[in-house]
């Protein structure tokens, strides 16, 4: 019989957090330097359904669930990423300074056009 190789356990010193906000649901996604996923968590896998999963606690308890996983591997030192314009982006921020972990940089990173679409032509009455 084939034995199936141990499962081997990473050590990760530094990550990166990437958080998008939109305006019904919060991605968080932990990655190592390189940018291999570490662990990742939304409101709605922690849980929350609906308009709920729109609100600041349900991003902060999201943000606390990665956050957990990714401790369990060593992490010490992050750099923040923010994108969007929902409502858990400032909670999500506050959830990572809360676990002592070391922020070395925060960023937004949130997409704005320089000129955007074509507007729409006059409405003919």
């Amino acid at each position: 019989m084939k034995k199936n190789p141990k499962k081997i356990v990473k050590v990760v010193n530094c990550g990166k957090i990437f958080i998008s906000a939109s305006f019904n649901n919060t991605i968080i996604s932990i990655t190592d330097v390189k940018g291999n996923v570490i662990s990742w968590a939304t409101a709605g896998s922690s849980g929350f359904k609906g308009t709920k999963k729109s609100t600041p606690f349900a991003s902060g308890s999201a943000t606390k669930l990665a956050l957990d996983k990714a401790l369990a591997l060593g992490l010490k030192e992050i750099e923040v990423y923010v994108k969007g314009v929902g409502t858990g982006r400032d909670a999500a921020v506050r959830a990572i300074t809360s676990t002592g972990l070391k922020i070395t940089k925060i960023k937004d990173t949130t997409p704005i056009p320089h000129n955007g679409p074509r507007p729409k032509k006059p409405r003919r009455v």
